[in-house]
């Protein structure tokens, strides 16, 4: 009597929490074109969104918005930040990327929390030397994965000067590999431009295959989304000092982020007019 009492009282905060869970997930994927407007009422919200899926660790709706809202503020508000103030105070830009590298690790360790526990075992697998032993990714934790991967990468590459989290680079490869691998084939353009990007700054990783990644990309979402077009330039055109096909590229992002004003594709139009603003100093 007394354990099925405790049952009874706990079911109503259970269904309380899934329901602000539920609300919070389809809440970070509502449109939204402002950037000051969305960066103003992030911080509030990906805190309340970070505490809830603690008491809710099974809730992919709300795990995905989380780690992607975590990913795209250090993107949008604090990485390229970064970039900008390089030139003008490279003390203070630093700072910043290790701002957004801290970010990028807690939008990873949500999206990981997530998968591990509806999968037990699944970071283990991942790490698996043998093939046979790597987790699956089912159809339903695709965009979790997705962006675990994508904000492992990002802090990787914020923190060449940390051998131990450099040394990740294999693992958040292998993770979007398999989300790439388990995504319908007509529907994985933001995996695939993930996985060009992988590709160009892998060890041993060639800039043909990268290139044919984002390829994919712009032939599925470039028509609605200005990311592949700016992730190919800033991965291939740039390195191959090809300043014709970096401008081109990024002329390319600013006609369909005009096109398509969502708050991604804002962000790439900021990115894509920095970058051609200063083209001449990066190559």
């Amino acid at each position: 009597m007394a354990l099925t009492l405790a049952l009874v009282a706990c079911s109503p905060r259970q269904l309380i929490l899934q329901e602000a869970a539920n609300a919070l997930a389809s809440q970070g994927q509502a449109p939204e074109d402002d950037l000051v407007l969305a960066r103003e009422a992030s911080a509030f919200y990906l805190k309340l969104s970070e505490a809830v899926l603690r008491q809710t660790p099974g809730n992919v709706p709300l795990a995905v918005a989380a780690a992607s809202g975590f990913t795209q503020y250090a993107y949008a508000f604090v990485q390229l930040e970064a970039d900008r103030l390089d030139a003008k105070d490279a003390q203070a830009a630093q700072m910043l990327r290790e701002r957004a590298a801290s970010l990028y690790q807690r939008a990873q360790r949500n999206a990981m929390r997530t998968l591990e526990f509806r999968h037990p075992g699944f970071s283990k697998a991942l790490a698996a030397p043998a093939l046979a032993s790597w987790p699956r990714i089912a159809p339903e934790d695709v965009a979790l994965a997705y962006w675990a991967a994508a904000a492992w990468g990002g802090q990787i590459a914020l923190s060449k000067d940390q051998p131990e989290i450099v040394a990740d680079l294999p693992l958040a490869m292998r993770l979007a590999q398999l989300a790439y691998a388990a995504a319908p084939p007509d529907n994985r353009g933001a995996l695939a431009s993930l996985m060009g990007s992988f590709e160009a700054a892998r060890p041993g990783g060639t800039a043909q295959r990268a290139a044919a990644y984002f390829d994919e990309a712009i032939a599925q979402d470039g028509t609605h989304s200005a990311a592949a077009f700016v992730a190919k330039a800033e991965a291939i055109a740039l390195p191959a000092g090809d300043q014709a096909g970096f401008s081109a590229l990024l002329r390319q992002a600013l006609a369909v982020s005009a096109a398509h004003p969502d708050l991604q594709n804002s962000v790439m139009r900021e990115r894509a007019q920095w970058l051609l603003d200063t083209a001449d100093d990066l190559f």
